[in-house]
């Protein structure tokens, strides 16, 4: 398993397609939640919440993961079922059309619960 030292080269390491689909992944997260810390962890990229928490993305041969993602309520559990692989597991295959204004309400709420 490769090592990355940021989250710049992890993206960077992926072949066209997918890298411009991860870094919009990124964007959005970003865009969910501003000013959070980002780092590699668990070798994966990870947006951190209050140090300790933190929403993780990575890229397959075939999709992008997000991890952990808690149930959520409502609408926003509702829209985000389809792409469930897991309990805490999002999937999102390279080859269909990515919700990126799905991950970025994901990721703020998120964000949101761990503020508190």
């Amino acid at each position: 398993m490769a090592t990355f030292a940021s989250i710049d080269d992890y993206v960077a390491s992926f072949p066209d397609g997918p890298r411009q689909i991860l870094e919009r992944v990124r964007d959005a997260m970003r865009r969910g939640a501003p000013g959070s810390e980002e780092k590699i962890r668990y070798g994966m990229p990870a947006l951190m919440f209050r140090d300790r928490y933190g929403l993780h993305f990575a890229g397959w041969k075939k999709h992008v993961g997000l991890y952990p993602v808690a149930v959520l309520e409502g609408e926003l559990e509702q829209q985000l079922a389809p792409f469930r692989a897991t309990k805490d597991t999002v999937q999102f295959f390279y080859a269909e059309p990515v919700p990126y204004d799905l991950i970025e309400r994901v990721t703020r709420e998120l964000a949101s619960r761990h503020a508190e």
